[in-house]
């Protein structure tokens, strides 16, 4: 992945898919402001053709899901995967990776099973990183050494989080879940990388 700056505004951001269409710029050459009021409009919908019900706390039996991805707006799980309502727990944070917290949430949700399942297996973790990662832009000198300072962190501990070969960090955060002491050993990990590009998910590290 190239981390060149965007020759429009100045910022890692074209290699990544992170960078402005023109309809999303006004005259200022600025992003158009975004309101919720639209989503507000399609909740309204949902409500009124009763879309949350029958939703429940686990996932459906038939899936027993938990999905860890990324933020990224082209990497909706509920999209990509097909996933309906309460078919999978999701988490997604920047780069869909397996921070300390990420194992906590895991953690957490496995006692929760163990109450309502004494045996047998308790769900499966798909760990999905993705293509055109904007943590790419974690690469680039410059955009880190800022963010750390935003942040107040050392710049060396961001390194690590970029996605520039999602195979290769998918691997790494799955067998950081599965050596994790607080994950419950009738949880199963597995990893995938999902392509933007073709929005086919390819599997890495099976169950």
């Amino acid at each position: 992945m190239s981390n060149e700056q965007d020759p429009q505004t100045g910022e890692v951001g074209r290699a990544t898919g992170f960078e402005l269409r023109d309809r999303d710029r006004d005259r200022g050459g600025q992003a158009a402001a975004r309101g919720i009021d639209s989503a507000l409009e399609r909740n309204r919908a949902f409500a009124a053709a009763a879309g949350h019900e029958g939703a429940v706390v686990f996932p459906n039996l038939q899936l027993q899901l938990f999905v860890i991805t990324c933020l990224d707006p082209r990497t909706d799980p509920a999209h990509f995967l097909g996933l309906g309502m309460s078919d999978a727990m999701v988490v997604r944070n920047v780069g869909g990776r397996v921070t300390p917290e990420v194992i906590n949430d895991v953690a957490y949700i496995g006692q929760l099973a163990e109450t309502i399942m004494p045996d047998g297996p308790l769900f499966e973790v798909a760990v999905i990183h993705h293509t055109q990662c904007g943590t790419g832009a974690l690469a680039d000198d410059t955009f880190r050494g800022r963010y750390a300072e935003r942040i107040g962190v050392e710049e060396s501990s961001l390194l690590e989080h970029a996605v520039l070969d999602p195979t290769a960090t998918v691997t790494r955060d799955v067998d950081r879940l599965r050596k994790a002491r607080a994950i419950s050993p009738r949880v199963t990990v597995s990893g995938y990388v999902y392509d933007v590009v073709t929005g086919l998910v390819t599997t890495v590290v099976p169950a």
